[in-house]
């Protein structure tokens, strides 16, 4: 498996060696979602009625006060999900599939796109229902966790403390599993959950790369956002000018281009992994033929063997 660094380098090589198509595709596809989810921060007020809901599910399940803060994230991803679901069905997924299709070394057109575009979107029906187990499958835990430890005695800040770095955690897994299924998908052209199921395989013990690569990325994005919030929405309250405009495209714009660079990168670690499991696979049978089957290594050549005969399986929905 390669550095982070490494597939990072790759990734930024990759997008400024195509850099002319990326950024065409980029201004034509990427561009209405990319406004969509910073539009997003503007009608966030309009989420207060989910955030006083989810507020008193909370304090009704018996999570202390600072969990507030929870309730609040969570409503502004809901408002902003739905606000941005008809842009993330349509452009986001064909700038994805025009991507993974650019990034297979082969020429990009019009019906080989939307050839992918049936299993990128099961995959991502899929991946919605996986966010909302995880977030449940969290909430339960947690649930449990604090009824149980606050009769112990312990502090509702240090419970509430310990909840975000859990639920941070799991959802952090959860996105980067859906973001290398889509890919996955879009490359082996097999869709829902069969494409979730070899993403977990294929980032078994690889997962702190994965998330070394998603990091900075999700920075950069969180800062252009914040950016946009300053510049854009602040600004236009304050004066209510439409000059303002061409600065917004041009943060969208930069906003895009993110988009894109993390779908390469996401297609970078997706190829690594092949790889890796491909050179395991092969350094295993060496050592299988050089010492039999008698130890370890048939069991470790029998479980790679395995996994890249599942990984090789095509989508029975195809």
């Amino acid at each position: 498996m390669e550095k982070p660094t490494k597939i990072m380098r790759k990734s930024i090589y990759t997008f400024l060696q195509n850099y002319e198509y990326f950024s065409t595709t980029a201004a034509v596809v990427v561009f209405p979602f990319s406004v969509s989810v910073l539009l997003s921060q503007a009608i966030l007020p309009s989420s207060w009625w989910i955030y006083n809901r989810l507020r008193t599910l909370f304090h009704a399940a018996g999570f202390p006060e600072s969990s507030d803060i929870l309730s609040l994230k969570i409503s502004e991803t809901i408002s902003c999900s739905i606000f941005t679901l008809p842009f993330t069905l349509t452009f986001l997924l064909v700038a994805k599939a025009s991507i993974i299709q650019a990034l297979k070394k082969q020429k990009p057109c019009f019906s080989s796109i939307l050839s992918l575009l049936n299993p990128l979107l099961l995959t991502y029906i899929c991946n919605s229902f996986l966010i909302v187990s995880a977030n449940a499958t969290v909430f339960s835990l947690l649930f449990f966790a604090v009824n149980f430890l606050e009769g112990s005695g312990f502090s509702s800040m240090l419970l509430s403390a310990a909840g975000a770095v859990v639920y941070s955690v799991v959802v952090a897994n959860a996105l980067i599993i859906c973001n290398l299924a889509l890919v996955l998908s879009g490359m082996e052209r097999c869709g829902g959950y069969m494409a979730i199921l070899k993403a977990c395989l294929l980032l078994r013990g690889k997962t702190s790369t994965a998330l070394s690569l998603a990091l900075p990325i999700n920075l950069a994005m969180a800062g252009i956002e914040a950016l946009f919030q300053y510049r854009i929405l602040r600004g236009y309250r304050r004066l209510g000018i439409a000059s303002m405009a061409f600065e917004g495209m041009l943060i969208s714009y930069l906003y895009s281009i993110f988009l894109l660079l993390d779908t390469v990168v996401t297609c970078m670690l997706y190829k690594s992994c092949k790889a890796s499991i491909v050179g395991l696979q092969a350094l295993q049978s060496q050592l299988v033929l050089k010492y039999g089957q008698t130890n370890q290594t048939a069991y470790l050549a029998k479980d790679w063997y395995k996994t890249t005969k599942f990984l090789k399986r095509p989508d029975p929905s195809s």
